[in-house]
């Protein structure tokens, strides 16, 4: 099926569900309503810091890969953003005061599994996060901005500087998706790995929601 229309067209019309299941999860639903608070973003920012450090960590590793080498752009880096605006929401110690959520740190270490020997694997993280990114994800900015009353600072994550047309730029990715020279089972597997990074975004929204109820609960009296 995949090898009879563009890849990008199949690659997006088999996650749409997963993608739009993501953004419906209830954590980020109520985020993005006006139902959650700073410190919900927060705690989201904190967690992108996890996900991104490995996905940068490795896009150095297979920047030379031919065929994950057309889609890593310098553009796209996101890392300096997020620590400036952790920086500006948590302060100077940021790290110390941050640590990945239990689907985080799985989430992290399929990035770095499959990374290590699987140019596919790392293109369909990519693809789920910074596609994502340039789309929807601008969206999000704005809303965070206009909800917490920010500037720039403390959405710097969302914001593109160097792109300045980012329906562009994902015109090209997938045009570089489309132009890999993968065999239908190998589309398959990359496909099938979009919509295990999805189902970890949806799985953290979960664990959010978690960590959140946990923190509101009321103290258990110790005798």
């Amino acid at each position: 099926m995949t090898d009879l229309i563009p890849f990008s067209t199949a690659l997006r019309e088999r996650s749409r569900d997963a993608h739009s299941g993501s953004e419906h999860a209830g954590f980020m639903s109520d985020l993005m309503r006006g139902k959650g608070t700073r410190d919900d973003y927060v705690a989201l920012v904190a967690q992108h810091w996890f996900i991104y450090d490995a996905l940068e960590r490795a896009a150095e590793h297979v920047r030379l890969d031919p065929i994950a080498a057309p889609f890593i752009s310098d553009k796209l880096t996101r890392l300096p953003a997020i620590e400036a605006d952790l920086a500006f929401l948590i302060g100077d110690d940021w790290r110390e005061r941050i640590e990945p959520l239990p689907t985080t740190e799985r989430y992290v270490a399929r990035i770095d599994e499959v990374s290590a020997d699987w140019p596919g694997g790392f293109v369909a993280h990519h693809y789920t996060r910074y596609l994502g990114d340039l789309s929807g994800g601008q969206f999000i900015g704005k809303l965070m901005a206009r909800q917490f009353g920010f500037e720039t600072n403390g959405i710097g994550f969302y914001l593109f500087a160097e792109i300045a047309d980012p329906a562009a730029f994902k015109d090209v990715y997938r045009e570089q998706l489309d132009a890999v020279p993968w065999d239908a089972a190998e589309r398959e597997r990359v496909i099938d790995e979009v919509l295990v990074a999805y189902q970890f975004n949806t799985d953290l929204f979960v664990d959010l929601a978690a960590a959140k109820a946990a923190a509101s609960a009321p103290a258990t009296a110790t005798a």
